[in-house]
């Protein structure tokens, strides 16, 4: 498989700027490979696709809000830091990216707030785009994380050209979000409800919880033509015990698992025994998955729309087949269906 393999003309105004006015009244898409049918949904209607027993995997990370904005001192030239990862808790040390990437050097300071009281200094250029930063901040480090809050904004994605809005901050998070550590949320799991989640456990569907941080590693470009030659960056994950004991009863006794989005995919796959049940674990993956690749774990999968040549619609064409992918995704153009972060659904079963 190519690059160019999952290139598809994708009218701008299909980008969703806004979510769905509630969370499982967007659209969803239904694929069955057995029958390579597609339906056309809304979401809440997921729930006549699982049974008692079924089991849907979801990532209970939380997006922190990871993008500040700072100035430079002697210009106070407007730098945007966009945080990546803690690299040392004592030391206040982050992996970020800034933008403008030219204008930072290291030895430069950034200040932020309005009263300056967080400041930050370039350590290191630790790539093209990415620099190392430490804080110096007078506090605890409750304080000092606190503080990275209260001047942090949700870090909705770049395709997205509106100021943050208040109701960003809980629609960029899915319900069930517990363990801060994400810069993106993952987005499959933004369609349920409350409601929805409850009438789901009425009719028998049992939840189980695993972690992936989402990095931006998920959203970068792929930059080869040949697959396998493309690196994905290692994200966090937690797969507890229990999470396995679910997983594993539910595949022994032939019921739906259901990978609620590419997140948990990558994280179930990462994890495989020799008898093709799931291991708990807690560690980083770098799991690349594209055609062909023969799935481990789950039987059906959640997913939004993604974009023309990413990991994630990659992922979505080894597990639905591409011929039926590319097939579904032109449908979804015809038929108007919002793409990426705050789109439309797609469910294959």
């Amino acid at each position: 498989m190519k690059l160019s393999h999952f290139d598809f003309d994708l009218p701008e105004e299909l980008l969703a700027e806004y979510p769905a006015e509630h969370r499982d009244e967007s659209r969803l898409m239904v694929l069955n490979r057995e029958t390579q049918t597609i339906e056309h949904k809304m979401f809440k209607d997921v729930i006549d696709y699982f049974d008692e027993g079924d089991v849907l995997m979801l990532n209970n990370t939380k997006v922190f809000p990871a993008r500040m904005y700072g100035n430079k001192e002697k210009t106070g030239a407007r730098i945007e830091v966009f945080l990546l990862r803690e690299l040392n808790a004592e030391n206040r040390l982050w992996d970020v990216l800034v933008d403008p990437a030219r204008k930072i050097r290291i030895g430069n300071k950034l200040f932020f707030g309005e009263d300056e009281s967080l400041v930050a200094e370039v350590i290191d250029n630790t790539t093209s785009r990415g620099r190392t930063l430490r804080f110096l901040f007078d506090g605890s480090y409750e304080e000092f994380r606190a503080k990275l809050i209260e001047l942090g904004q949700t870090p909705l994605p770049k395709y997205i050209k509106r100021d943050v809005e208040p109701e960003d901050e809980e629609r960029y998070q899915t319900i069930y979000a517990k363990h801060e550590g994400a810069v993106a949320a993952p987005t499959a799991g933004l369609h349920f409800s409350k409601h929805l989640m409850k009438r789901l456990e009425i009719k028998g569907v049992d939840f189980a919880e695993l972690t992936l941080h989402v990095g931006l590693g998920t959203f970068s470009n792929v930059e080869v033509e040949d697959l396998s030659k493309h690196k994905m960056d290692s994200e966090q994950i937690i797969i507890p015990q229990s999470t396995a004991d679910r997983v594993n009863a539910a595949k022994a006794n032939k019921k739906r698992v259901c990978a609620v989005g590419t997140t948990v995919m990558r994280t179930v796959e990462s994890s495989v025994s020799a008898s093709q049940t799931l291991n708990p674990f807690e560690g980083w993956t770098n799991k690349f998955i594209f055609p062909p690749y023969e799935f481990s774990i789950p039987n059906a999968m959640i997913t939004n729309f993604h974009t023309p040549k990413s990991t994630l619609m990659m992922m979505a064409a080894a597990f639905a087949g591409y011929d039926f992918l590319m097939r579904a995704y032109k449908e979804a153009v015809k038929e108007g269906y919002r793409f990426y972060s705050y789109g439309d659904a797609m469910l294959i079963i």
